[in-house]
């Protein structure tokens, strides 16, 4: 009988991404955290998204997106805004500096990101929950030394402590709590939509 730890997937090292997309009419964005070169001839990076994300369909739709490789002086002010909304209902650039590369989506401030990449999609693989596009980079571009922010980094410096006396599961990615017993195997945050699986149970 297969036996799966979830807290065993905290271990995969990640970065974090804001991957940038336009629906034709306002510019989007979503925090990601499995953006993967996966050959160097022609250079081909994949980027893996939820289905319930708005960017994804937005991007399934173009065929275009850029990542941006955020670093360490990320403020949490940044995953609030693009990780925490849907772009159905706002508008994530109203109130955050950028500018335009060369495919026409947004690129975030210098002062954040370390790299990004303007990237085609050359094809799509439906994984369920997710679908993963396999892209083409059109454009690279080096914007910094400072260190890639990664899942561990975030976790352990700028993500805010949460506080709770709640019974229940919290979400160790936004920390919304979901009180009760038993936390669904289905169950998808509500606030950051990942799975069951991010959530852990409250002592």
């Amino acid at each position: 009988m297969e036996k799966i730890e979830p807290s065993s997937l905290f271990k995969i090292s990640y970065g974090l991404y804001v991957v940038t997309c336009n629906d034709g009419q306002k510019d989007n964005g979503l925090i990601v955290n499995t953006v993967i070169q996966q050959a160097s001839d022609p250079l081909c990076i994949s980027v893996t998204i939820s289905k319930q994300n708005y960017s994804h369909d937005v991007i399934k739709s173009t065929g275009k997106m850029n990542v941006n490789c955020l670093n360490t002086n990320t403020p949490f002010a940044i995953f609030e805004n693009f990780g925490f909304q849907s772009g159905r209902d706002a508008d994530k650039f109203k109130d955050v500096f950028h500018w335009k590369s060369g495919n026409g989506l947004a690129v975030l401030s210098g002062e954040i990101i370390n790299a990004f990449f303007s990237l085609e999609v050359s094809s799509y693989v439906d994984l369920g929950s997710h679908g993963m596009f396999i892209c083409k980079v059109c454009e690279a571009t080096h914007m910094g030394d400072e260190e890639s922010m990664t899942y561990d980094y975030y976790h352990k410096h700028v993500k805010p402590k949460k506080k709770t006396k709640k019974s229940g599961y919290v979400c160790r990615i936004c920390g919304y709590v979901y009180e009760g017993e038993t936390l669904p195997d289905d169950f998808v945050c509500p606030v950051c939509k990942h799975g069951a699986v991010d959530f852990e149970k409250i002592n």
